[in-house]
């Protein structure tokens, strides 16, 4: 067996919608919970295949598509046994498993296709680092698809396995709904020139559609950042600080979730796969490892602006407490000749000047309030206050 490895993920700055796009999944796990389940691996074989997610009720959705240039087929089929001889029929053949959680259809799939099972074993723990694996008969990538969640409007992560050979592209899901739909009405339509090309075009297209939907990601975290922005100054605004603080967070995640991807691309255009025609497919990887720059820039232009705005707002609330406490102290300053004279004149002697004295009272008064005026304008003359 070949082995060759690597690793990828990034990001791109255009500011364009994505192809696809749906709308952010509830059930995807959020983006903030990247190491779980790691200790079911402990102590266990090499290729040893078991469910590293969520158990689920329902039974995985497997959707195939076969197509040439002259005509295509989609089955939603209940077993891959079904579709043994689409092979033989069309130049393309496209299955996608939505759900990991019986292990028995991963299992199916790699004896119909020649899957190693430590690419198997992979598929199934859906929380590995993106990476690129050459083996004799496929190349298999692990990518990462983000999306917005609903409600909370945090960013959501799943992990999306791709085996590409010749003349197959098998991709394997956590749950339903993907970014996948312009690429599915492109098979629809005939003319495309995802019909007239290979597997390995087909997997670029996969792939750019992953990228893209990172887009809408951003835009989110632009909108968020120019909110936070206009409440940065208001200083009732608290919870700005918090929102501010998770915004920081987020990004840091998105970047190492997304960073590998550079990496991926990178080997695919320079190394050379046995399963890619560099000369009519490898430009437009290239162009995908193009615009994972422009994402990577932007993520960390993004983060750099976060913790601007977190030291800029915990720069405001440090001086807002100054402002208290400089105040304070003004007030304890004034005070301190005060307390001082009344104790003075609080004690208890039998025998003190100005007490038999019948303007005394009146006299400490007025002393106590000129000292009070006086200390004042000593300090705003200094620009105390």
């Amino acid at each position: 067996m070949h082995l060759r490895k690597g690793g990828g993920t990034i990001m791109r700055q255009k500011r364009h919608t994505a192809k696809g796009e749906q709308g952010a999944r509830a059930d995807v796990r959020p983006m903030n919970k990247v190491m779980r389940h790691f200790s079911g691996k402990i102590g266990q074989p090499a290729g040893t295949l078991f469910h590293t997610g969520e158990r689920r009720e329902e039974r995985p959705v497997i959707t195939v598509f076969g197509y040439n240039e002259e005509r295509h087929v989609r089955l939603d089929v209940q077993s891959l046994e079904e579709c043994r001889d689409l092979r033989e029929k069309y130049k393309v053949l496209w299955i996608n498993i939505d759900g990991l959680h019986e292990v028995r259809v991963v299992e199916d799939t790699g004896r119909m296709f020649g899957i190693h099972p430590l690419t198997q074993e992979d598929i199934l723990h859906t929380h590995q680092r993106p990476k690129i694996e050459e083996y004799d008969r496929y190349l298999f990538l692990m990518l990462r698809m983000l999306s917005i969640a609903a409600g909370s409007g945090t960013v959501a992560e799943e992990q999306l396995s791709m085996v590409v050979g010749s003349g197959y592209v098998l991709t394997f899901q956590e749950t339903s709904g993907d970014v996948f739909d312009s690429i599915r009405e492109r098979i629809a339509t005939s003319g495309t020139s995802l019909r007239k090309r290979g597997a390995d075009y087909l997997a670029y297209a996969l792939m750019d559609a992953v990228v893209d939907n990172y887009f809408s990601v951003l835009e989110q975290f632009e909108n968020r950042i120019d909110q936070l922005d206009t409440q940065l100054l208001d200083q009732s605004a608290d919870a700005a600080f918090q929102s501010i603080y998770t915004l920081k967070k987020e990004l840091i995640l998105l970047r190492k979730s997304v960073w590998p991807m550079r990496e991926i691309v990178n080997s695919i255009s320079r190394d050379g796969f046995d399963v890619i025609d560099d000369a009519s497919t490898g430009p437009f990887f290239r162009d995908i490892f193009d615009n994972l720059i422009l994402v990577i820039e932007t993520v960390d232009t993004y983060r750099d602006i976060a913790i601007g705005m977190y030291d800029t707002r915990l720069a405001i609330v440090n001086n807002r407490m100054n402002e208290i406490m400089k105040v304070l102290t003004i007030i304890a300053t004034v005070f301190m000749p005060l307390s001082f004279i009344a104790g003075v004149y609080g004690m208890n002697f039998r025998y003190m000047p100005e007490l038999e004295w019948r303007w005394g009272y009146f006299a400490v008064w007025g002393f106590m309030l000129a000292l009070s005026v006086g200390m004042m304008l000593y300090f705003r003359t200094k620009r105390w206050f």
